[in-house]
């Protein structure tokens, strides 16, 4: 842990049931509350706005290239796209996805890269490897952009679009691609072992380190390599997912909660979406 690990977040809006896939964009943090069924937008000064229910619980968020938001429906195994204060399915995940689907990165070329959980994590079902899906989000094209991953999550693209970094949750590691100019993705490579954490979301920073919210341990800044540099404690609760935002890019948001499970979490409204200030602003201020 470094010097400035004695850090705690400090929560700046709470009641959520689930807070999760957090992406600063256009001066503001938009997340999903994946039990509640909402994607949100809130200011650095707290005050969220609702944007949109999602059929199906949201969960990934990016944007197409010119501008409309794209949400990922976990149990309809969809992308969908904004449009006129409407949602419309733009791509079947389907095929490709056995679990819920998950978190999702998107490119400047609006090709989405979407994971899921690869098996029925709520139902208590054995886990097993899947793949992570190149979606067009203007043809609804789709095909297996990597496969044999264990929980692929949130991922992050470098801002040159020439590396993609997922995190493997039940692989307790981060792994990257290179990205070809169709997008295809080839040249696997460990990017971190994290050991015994277990990576969630994840963000990326102007030095090339990716924060991690690992479950029950806080969250993890780390180096390709695997040093880890810093930590952010979450007491008592669990950190899911994190980005990199505000005016400068040094203001790490951390989505937080007591528990993952629905009914608990439903019942509790203890999820949060907390701050704290760090030292090398995000890749991108986008």
């Amino acid at each position: 842990m470094s010097a400035d690990g004695d850090r705690q977040a400090r929560t700046l809006a709470g009641g959520f049931a689930y807070t999760e896939c957090p992406r600063w964009h256009e001066g503001r943090l938009w997340f999903s509350d994946q039990y509640l069924g909402w994607v949100y937008a809130m200011t650095g000064a707290g005050d969220v706005e609702p944007i949109a229910e999602v059929p199906g619980r949201p969960a990934g968020l990016g944007w197409t290239p010119d501008g409309r938001l794209a949400v990922v429906s976990m149990d309809r195994h969809e992308i969908l796209v904004l449009e006129g204060g409407e949602l419309r399915p733009v791509a079947d995940l389907t095929p490709y996805h056995p679990g819920p689907s998950n978190d999702m990165v998107v490119d400047g070329f609006g090709r989405a890269y979407a994971g899921n959980i690869g098996f029925d994590y709520y139902g208590g079902e054995a886990p097993r490897l899947t793949c992570l899906v190149l979606a067009d989000l203007a043809s609804g094209r789709c095909s297996v952009a990597a496969d044999d991953l264990n929980v692929p999550n949130g991922a992050v693209i470098t801002p040159d679009g020439l590396e993609l970094i997922v995190a493997e949750s039940f692989g307790h590691c981060l792994t990257s691609f290179a990205i070809d100019p169709d997008g295809t993705l080839n040249d696997r490579r460990l990017f971190a072992d994290l050991g015994a954490l277990v990576p969630d979301g994840i963000c990326l920073d102007a030095e090339g380190a990716v924060w991690a919210a690992t479950i029950g341990e806080g969250v993890v800044r780390v180096r390709e390599g695997g040093e880890i540099t810093d930590t952010i404690e979450v007491p008592g609760r669990h950190a899911y997912a994190c980005a990199l935002g505000g005016p400068d890019g040094r203001d790490l948001y951390i989505c937080s909660a007591v528990s993952d499970q629905p009914a608990e979490a439903v019942e509790r409204r203890d999820a949060t979406i907390e701050r704290v200030t760090v030292e090398v602003p995000s890749a991108s201020l986008n």
